[in-house]
Formats: C-alpha cells, sequence, structure tokens
C-alpha cells in the first residue's frame, strides 16, 4: 500500500483477511515513503489492525529505499505482490531485479495509479527465488477470509462478553463495545469487522442464494423478508380501509 493519498486502511484490512487464509505469511510493503510526511502516525495506524504482522517502508527512489524487501526472499520461497493500481509493485520488482523488465506508470493527479499490468508474470530473482507481479485491483471483494488473525484483536476482546454469541451490537456487558467508548477499539474497525463477516457468509452460494441472503440481512430488523412482506400487506390492508 502507497503511503501518499490513496492509504487506506479498512482496504489493508481486507488484504490481511485474504493472505491469512491463503496459507501465505502476509508482509506489509509501504510504498512511496518519499511523499509522506507523517510515517510515524501511519505506522501507528497500521499496528492497531495489523497484528503480528511484519510493516516494511519503501521507497524506489534511493538504493537502500527497498532493500528491507530483500530479507522475505531466498531461493525456494515464493512471494506474490498484491495491492491497488498504481501502489509500485512492478517498481519495487524492478528494483530487486536491477532492471526494467515491467512496464510502469506513475500516478494520477489525485494520487490514484494508473492501471499497468494486466497480467499476473512470475519472475525469477538472481539468487531470491521468485515473485510473482499481479495486476492492481480496484475493488476487493472478500468470499473467503480469515478473521481470527486479521481481527485477532476483536476476537480476544469477544471472548470477556456475558454472551458466547454476543454480536458486539446492543448486548448488555459487551467487551467490544466498552473497548469502543474507552477508546481501545475504533467503531470503523468493528464495522470492517462485520462487513467482512457479512461477505464471508457467502461462501459457496451461488447468485440467487447470495441475493436472498443479503435481502434477508437487509430485513433483519423485521425478522427477514417473509415476515417484511407480511408487515407490508398488513400496512396496504389498513390504507385500504
Amino acid at each position: 500500500m502507497s503511503l501518499n493519498n490513496d492509504f487506506n486502511l479498512r482496504r489493508l484490512e481486507r488484504y490481511l483477511s485474504i493472505s491469512w487464509d491463503s496459507g501465505a505469511l502476509p508482509v506489509i510493503v509501504l510504498t512511496k515513503s518519499d511523499v509522506c510526511k507523517e510515517i510515524e502516525t501511519r505506522l501507528k495506524e497500521i499496528s492497531s489492525i495489523a497484528i503480528g504482522v511484519d510493516v516494511l517502508v519503501t521507497t524506489s527512489t534511493s538504493d537502500e529505499g527497498y532493500h528491507s524487501l530483500k530479507g522475505y526472499l531466498s531461493n525456494g520461497k515464493t512471494a506474490a505482490f498484491i495491492g491497488s493500481s498504481g501502489v509500485g509493485k512492478s517498481t519495487l520488482i524492478n528494483c530487486l531485479i536491477g532492471q526494467t523488465i515491467l512496464d510502469t506508470s506513475g500516478i494520477r493527479n489525485d494520487d490514484k495509479g494508473r492501471h499497468t499490468t494486466t497480467r499476473r508474470e512470475l519472475i525469477v530473482l538472481p539468487d531470491s527465488g521468485v515473485v510473482i507481479d499481479t495486476p492492481g485491483m480496484r475493488e476487493i471483494g472478500v468470499f473467503r477470509a480469515d478473521l481470527t488473525k486479521s481481527f485477532a484483536d476483536i476476537d480476544e476482546l469477544a471472548s470477556s462478553c456475558r454472551f458466547n454469541d454476543c454480536t458486539h451490537n446492543s448486548e448488555p456487558d459487551c467487551a467490544v463495545q466498552k473497548a469502543i467508548q474507552e477508546g481501545t477499539l475504533s467503531a470503523e474497525r468493528l464495522e470492517s469487522y462485520w462487513k467482512l463477516k457479512r461477505e464471508t457468509k457467502y461462501d459457496a452460494l451461488n447468485s440467487k442464494m447470495i441475493e436472498k441472503e443479503k435481502i434477508n440481512h437487509m430485513f433483519s430488523s423485521m425478522g427477514g423478508m417473509k415476515n417484511a412482506r407480511k408487515f407490508i400487506k398488513e400496512q396496504n390492508r389498513k390504507k385500504r380501509r
């Protein structure tokens, strides 16, 4: 993820969730540190959501700016670079190789990246194993994710809730809501957790089943779509009287 205006913690949570689920060991690589004046603040923000994950700060503007990556690359290992368009994946790989073999583009005026890589490409590094460059993602939907690792802080708090099936919404003695009130957990992180949990419910469902699940969730406060239809019919009867 880049350290410019495209920096996004909620997106990073999604990448971490699918990375843990894949069985790979995630490492956060922050690019374009040369354009960021608040690196320490960014690192503090990331530390609150990236539990147990190494974080590297890089730049492609100096020879030393990307050397921290080399400690994670060695013969017999394969590293896959994933991230949004224009974060600098291809540029970093070019730096690691020592020559420009992958096309790169500059950023737009709004700091969003330009989509350059259009296919996955496997590259053998000199004495440093293999890296895979992937196309930048405009959006990242999640159907499978390991939330127990990417949201380990919420899971740990949940173990102290009064109820084992606490939804961390309005139940009494909810440790998660207490952490939000005390400022040790952000409401945005809990909302992200809920959102990803809803999305992973759709794993292995076909499009019709997914749509039904979404509608039932939409009307969950009324007991599902079936009860919502009954309510609407009853309201219509009252109007006709």
